[in-house]
Formats: C-alpha cells, sequence, structure tokens
C-alpha cells in the first residue's frame, strides 16, 4: 500500500481504519503511552492536528471530543520497568499493541505514526508524520499526550521536588538540576543514558 492509497482512494473502509500514536519515548521519567482511535465517519471532529503543536486547554478538549464521538479509542502504556527491561523502543510498540487491543473493535487496517510498526492482528502502515497528515493518527496523538500528561501530574504530587507538572519528565535544565540535587525516583528511567551520566544508578 503506498502513500497515495492513503490520501487518495484508500484501499479499506473508513470504518476499519485506526489510528496509533505515542508519547513519551523521549522524556527521563514515567511511563511510555501511546493510544488508537477509530474515528465516526458521521461525526467529523474539527481541528485534529500533531498534539505538540496545541496548546494544553485544546488538546484537552479535543480529547474530550474524541471520546465522546469516536467509534472507538483507547489508551495504553507501558511501564518504567518494562522501558528499562525490553528497551523504550521495544516498549513504545508493546504500548500500542496493548492500545489497538483495548479497542473494543476490530480494525480492519492500523495507520502508525512513524516508521516501526508494532506486530498486530490486522494490517498495518506506517505513516512518516501522521500525527499531522492523518486525522485518526492526529486524534491518538492527543489521546496519548494528555494521558501521559495527567500522569505526570500524579507523579508530581508523589515527587514534587522533581518538578514534574513544569516539564512533564523531558531532561530540561531544571529537571537535571532536582536531579542532581535529589538524586532518581523510582519513576525515572534507569536504562536512559543522561541517568546514568550523573553517575546516580550503577
Amino acid at each position: 500500500m503506498d502513500q497515495a492509497d492513503l490520501f487518495g482512494q484508500p484501499e479499506f473502509p473508513v470504518h476499519g481504519v485506526a489510528g496509533v500514536d505515542e508519547a513519551g519515548r523521549g522524556p527521563l521519567a514515567g511511563a511510555v503511552y501511546a493510544a488508537a482511535v477509530m474515528l465516526d465517519p458521521g461525526r467529523p471532529i474539527q481541528g485534529l492536528a500533531d498534539s505538540k503543536v496545541l496548546k494544553a486547554a485544546r488538546r484537552e478538549a479535543l480529547a474530550e471530543e474524541i471520546k465522546a464521538a469516536s467509534l472507538a479509542w483507547c489508551i495504553a502504556s507501558a511501564t518504567v520497568q518494562e522501558i528499562d527491561s525490553l528497551n523504550i523502543l521495544r516498549a513504545t510498540l508493546l504500548a500500542m499493541q496493548r492500545a489497538v487491543q483495548g479497542l473494543g473493535l476490530a480494525p480492519q487496517v492500523a495507520l502508525v505514526d512513524g516508521n516501526q510498526a508494532p506486530q498486530l492482528a490486522c494490517s498495518v502502515q506506517t505513516v512518516i508524520k501522521g500525527d499531522a497528515r492523518v486525522p485518526a493518527i492526529s486524534a491518538a496523538s492527543i489521546l496519548a499526550k494528555t494521558a501521559r500528561d495527567s500522569d505526570l501530574l500524579r507523579l508530581h504530587s508523589l515527587y514534587p521536588q522533581y518538578a514534574f507538572d513544569q516539564h512533564k519528565g523531558y531532561g530540561t535544565a531544571l529537571h537535571l538540576e532536582r536531579l542532581r540535587a535529589h538524586g532518581p525516583c523510582p519513576e525515572h528511567r534507569r536504562s536512559f543514558a543522561p541517568i546514568k551520566a550523573f553517575g546516580l544508578v550503577s
């Protein structure tokens, strides 16, 4: 299946398409999230876009609309322990598998953002920059991002010394400063080089 098939005349029924995307591959802490969404052609959602270009309030509003208007949706994750034992790529693909398996409807094809595809029971097509080009992937991007951001607020309540509410686990100057001061917490990814570089773990 080539790109023209995806964005011209698709070879599959629109009801059978699931968009899949992840959030949180790059951060130094927290789970990696993935979402799968099957949009309802009869209930179009205006304003779908790559979650990274949307303001937080708009993402949250769209997430609620996606949940209400979609044929099916599911958000899943892979834990920090799974990230450290499997590596981040495999953990991300595992989260994607869990999201698609949790849809409740069986898609005929999964359109996955990027160039790495999870093993699924249905046909899989990767789409570079799909979160900006394919509405179902944009919707999945928004659900994954808002779910992970919410989880990082939970982590902030448990470990306020790291300011997870501000940097969401990414390796910002503030986060690295707090790591130097406090060392890692159980939600930091021990397998990630920036954590090891501080000599905080053996």
